[in-house]
Protein backbone atom coordinates (compact mmCIF):
# COMPACT_ATOMS: atom_id res chain seq x y z
CA UNK A 1 0.00 0.00 0.00
CA UNK A 2 1.08 3.20 -0.84
CA UNK A 3 0.12 6.46 0.64
CA UNK A 4 -0.08 9.87 -1.35
CA UNK A 5 -0.91 13.43 0.04
CA UNK A 6 -1.03 16.48 -2.42
CA UNK A 7 -0.46 19.89 -1.51
CA UNK A 8 -0.35 23.20 -3.51
CA UNK A 9 -3.90 23.20 -4.68
CA UNK A 10 -5.45 27.19 -4.49
CA UNK A 11 -7.36 29.96 -6.28
CA UNK A 12 -5.73 31.27 -9.36
CA UNK A 13 -6.90 33.66 -11.95
CA UNK A 14 -7.21 32.67 -15.31
CA UNK A 15 -3.51 33.04 -17.31
CA UNK A 16 -1.72 32.01 -13.41
CA UNK A 17 0.20 29.52 -12.74
CA UNK A 18 0.49 26.92 -9.71
CA UNK A 19 2.28 23.78 -8.84
CA UNK A 20 1.14 20.75 -7.39
CA UNK A 21 2.92 18.27 -5.14
CA UNK A 22 2.39 14.72 -4.09
CA UNK A 23 4.55 12.75 -1.25
CA UNK A 24 4.57 9.23 -1.70
CA UNK A 25 5.12 7.05 1.30
CA UNK A 26 4.86 3.28 2.17
CA UNK A 27 6.11 0.80 -0.23
CA UNK A 28 8.82 1.83 -2.18
CA UNK A 29 8.12 3.34 -5.31
CA UNK A 30 11.06 3.02 -7.08
CA UNK A 31 8.90 0.46 -9.73
CA UNK A 32 6.18 3.57 -9.93
CA UNK A 33 4.22 5.03 -12.35
CA UNK A 34 2.86 8.13 -10.94
CA UNK A 35 0.68 10.46 -11.90
CA UNK A 36 -2.62 12.96 -11.67
CA UNK A 37 -6.38 13.05 -12.38
CA UNK A 38 -8.84 15.55 -12.04
CA UNK A 39 -12.73 15.84 -12.01
CA UNK A 40 -14.85 18.71 -12.28
CA UNK A 41 -18.04 18.86 -10.96
CA UNK A 42 -20.67 16.74 -13.01
CA UNK A 43 -18.37 15.46 -14.68
CA UNK A 44 -16.01 11.66 -15.22
CA UNK A 45 -12.55 11.78 -13.13
CA UNK A 46 -10.03 12.09 -16.45
CA UNK A 47 -6.41 11.59 -16.60
CA UNK A 48 -4.14 14.47 -16.68
CA UNK A 49 -0.37 13.43 -16.26
CA UNK A 50 1.86 10.46 -16.02
CA UNK A 51 5.42 9.77 -15.34
CA UNK A 52 7.48 6.11 -14.89
CA UNK A 53 10.26 6.64 -12.57
CA UNK A 54 11.99 3.83 -14.94
CA UNK A 55 13.34 6.20 -17.87
CA UNK A 56 11.28 9.27 -16.66
CA UNK A 57 9.04 9.00 -19.39
CA UNK A 58 6.43 11.74 -19.29
CA UNK A 59 2.71 11.40 -20.77
CA UNK A 60 -0.19 13.88 -21.37
CA UNK A 61 -3.73 14.67 -22.43
CA UNK A 62 -4.09 16.66 -24.70
CA UNK A 63 -6.40 19.31 -23.36
CA UNK A 64 -3.08 20.13 -21.17
CA UNK A 65 -0.29 19.32 -23.25
CA UNK A 66 2.28 22.49 -23.14
CA UNK A 67 1.22 23.65 -20.53
CA UNK A 68 1.42 21.56 -17.61
CA UNK A 69 4.46 19.51 -16.74
CA UNK A 70 4.96 16.72 -14.48
CA UNK A 71 8.07 15.76 -12.72
CA UNK A 72 9.55 13.93 -9.84
CA UNK A 73 12.28 13.22 -7.12
CA UNK A 74 12.76 9.67 -6.56
CA UNK A 75 14.99 10.49 -3.56
CA UNK A 76 11.49 12.50 -2.08
CA UNK A 77 9.23 10.06 -3.24
CA UNK A 78 7.58 12.90 -4.64
CA UNK A 79 5.85 14.46 -8.02
CA UNK A 80 4.94 17.87 -9.08
CA UNK A 81 2.66 18.62 -11.37
CA UNK A 82 3.40 22.42 -12.47
CA UNK A 83 0.36 23.94 -14.23
CA UNK A 84 0.64 27.06 -16.63
CA UNK A 85 -1.66 29.51 -18.53
CA UNK A 86 -4.46 28.16 -16.36
CA UNK A 87 -8.72 28.06 -18.08
CA UNK A 88 -11.68 28.16 -15.97
CA UNK A 89 -11.79 24.62 -17.52
CA UNK A 90 -8.91 23.62 -15.39
CA UNK A 91 -11.20 24.01 -12.39
CA UNK A 92 -11.15 20.62 -10.63
CA UNK A 93 -10.43 18.65 -7.88
CA UNK A 94 -6.50 16.88 -8.83
CA UNK A 95 -5.39 13.80 -7.25
CA UNK A 96 -2.34 11.84 -7.21
CA UNK A 97 -2.48 8.63 -8.28
CA UNK A 98 0.52 5.38 -8.23
CA UNK A 99 0.53 2.15 -9.78
CA UNK A 100 3.35 -0.57 -9.23
CA UNK A 101 2.42 -2.18 -12.57
CA UNK A 102 3.47 -1.27 -15.58
CA UNK A 103 2.18 1.53 -17.32
CA UNK A 104 -0.74 1.17 -19.18
CA UNK A 105 -0.54 0.92 -23.06
CA UNK A 106 -3.33 4.13 -23.13
CA UNK A 107 -2.66 6.46 -19.94
CA UNK A 108 -6.75 7.72 -20.84
CA UNK A 109 -7.63 4.30 -20.11
CA UNK A 110 -5.10 4.05 -17.14
CA UNK A 111 -6.72 2.73 -13.82
CA UNK A 112 -4.31 3.13 -11.20
CA UNK A 113 -3.91 1.38 -7.74
CA UNK A 114 -3.45 4.13 -5.77
CA UNK A 115 -4.99 7.36 -5.14
CA UNK A 116 -4.32 10.75 -3.11
CA UNK A 117 -7.19 12.71 -1.34
CA UNK A 118 -7.49 15.25 -3.86
CA UNK A 119 -6.90 18.94 -3.37
CA UNK A 120 -8.80 21.66 -4.91
CA UNK A 121 -7.70 23.78 -8.08
CA UNK A 122 -10.23 27.13 -9.08
CA UNK A 123 -9.10 29.20 -11.91
CA UNK A 124 -11.64 32.22 -11.70
CA UNK A 125 -11.82 34.68 -14.77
Amino acid sequence: QVQLVESGGGLVQVGGSLRLSCAASGRTISSYVMGWFRQAPGKEREFVAAITWSGGRTYYADSVKGRFAISGDRAKSTTYLQMNSLKPDDTAVYYCAADSRPPPLLFKTWVPSDWGQGTQVTVSS
